[in-house]
């Protein structure tokens, strides 16, 4: 019972986590995707955490030497329809694993978890360098009667996001700032408060390598109180801030890779995660 205890306690991370980190943050604020362009982007993204924040936020181990880790695989696509609407599509899925010193000594899970497609409209922009836009999102579970994937339920996100860019001496600044609230519809489905906010610095004049810092965290909401059950299940009610840093390469116009690695800083009812991602990003031109 440890195990599964222990094991339930760190799930919502993994979920949450893949969902709104992987190698997302240069397509989630406001700049607009031209009409005609698609843009894939598959990526691999590695948790882990061997500690947790209780429900008051107090930082403990897991009991018998827990560890958790979790492995996250995304093809994320994004197509401009017209200047003022482009579609987006994430499909994730996920590879869990919990282990202890003492029998039992694993425990694991694997499988698709919510595809989210979504529509974003841009509302207006400032002289072609600050831009802002907002997204509907649609979120379907693409299992049944798993729940160490995920809450099985339906639900919707309502996104808004502002970007703009500027300089810092000769080099080029971008930021991305987006905050969407998102309710899942099944019974005591949690509402959460997902942001992250983005500053990044260009390191040559031909935009070929980059950095960037951003904060992103998850606030979740739910009547359901309960952090830790006899069945494994997600946790409804919890939040984190994650730091972290990335560097992005373009190969091409066309073909660039993103790195990135964070750490968890606050939370409750959640793991303290470090976390490292892989994203590669293609763009096609049809028009």
């Amino acid at each position: 019972m440890g195990l599964l205890k222990s094991f339930t306690k760190t799930l919502s991370v993994a979920f949450v986590l893949f969902i709104t980190v992987q190698g997302k943050a240069f397509a989630d604020g406001g700049f607009p995707v031209r009409p005609g362009r698609l843009l894939i982007s598959p990526s691999v993204s590695y948790f882990f955490a061997s500690s947790q924040w209780d429900s008051t936020g107090v930082k403990k181990p897991f009991d018998n030497g827990g560890k958790y880790t979790s492995i996250g695989i995304t093809l994320y696509s994004e197509y401009g329809i017209s200047r003022r609407f482009a579609a987006v599509v994430s499909l994730p899925y996920v590879l869990n694993n919990y282990t202890q010193n003492i029998a039992p000594t694993s425990t694991q899970s694997s499988g698709l978890t919510d595809l989210e497609t979504g529509i974003r409209y841009y509302l207006a922009n400032i002289d072609f360098v600050y831009y802002f836009s907002i997204q509907g999102t649609a979120i379907t579970p693409l299992y049944s009667n798993n729940a160490s994937l995920g809450y099985g339920e339906e639900g919707g996100e309502l996104k808004l996001a502002f970007s703009g860019s500027g300089h810092l001496g000769d080099l080029s600044t971008y930021f991305n700032a987006a905050d969407g609230v998102r309710q899942y519809f099944g019974n005591n489905g949690p509402i959460q408060n997902r942001y992250n906010a983005t500053f990044g610095l260009s390191l040559d004049q031909k935009f070929s390598n980059q950095v960037s810092v951003t904060l992103s965290g998850i606030n979740s909401f739910s009547n359901d109180k309960t952090f830790v059950s006899a069945v494994p299940e997600t946790n409804k009610n919890f939040s984190f801030l994650e730091a972290s840093l990335s560097y992005g390469h373009s190969f091409t116009r066309e073909i660039s890779l993103f790195l990135s690695g964070g750490e968890f800083l606050t939370g409750n009812n959640t793991g303290v995660g470090t976390t490292l991602s892989l994203a590669f990003i293609y763009r096609l031109d049809y028009r």
